[in-house]
């Protein structure tokens, strides 16, 4: 059986199994962190909010008359909610399922 995502490497019959590769640790630095891509997200869902509130009250003001711009704002800014709410369920739920697992 072949491993389509390439994590588990190969194995001859002669040789036994494979040494098993060193697993990155929290000091490795290949790349930023899943807390530093998530704080940027919800940082970014925040001020798409931040624009959509400030258009919405500039066209209640007088201060613009385009209309089609400040639904388009916040249509973008409420589906990027809904994304961040969605990552933030998968999340949980896999919190869930790993401490259901026992060890």
């Amino acid at each position: 059986m072949t491993d389509p995502l390439g994590l588990i490497p190969p194995t001859t019959p002669a040789a036994g199994p494979a040494a098993p590769k060193p697993v990155a640790g929290p000091g490795a630095d290949d790349g930023p962190s899943f807390k530093d891509v998530l704080m940027e997200n919800i940082e970014q869902v925040n001020a798409l909010q931040q624009e959509a509130e400030k258009a919405i009250e500039d066209l209640t003001a007088g201060r613009r008359d385009d209309v089609a711009n400040v639904m388009i704002a916040k249509n973008k800014a409420d589906l990027a909610f809904q994304m961040l709410l969605q990552v933030r369920n998968k999340v949980m739920d896999a919190y869930e399922e790993v401490k259901q697992m026992r060890v």
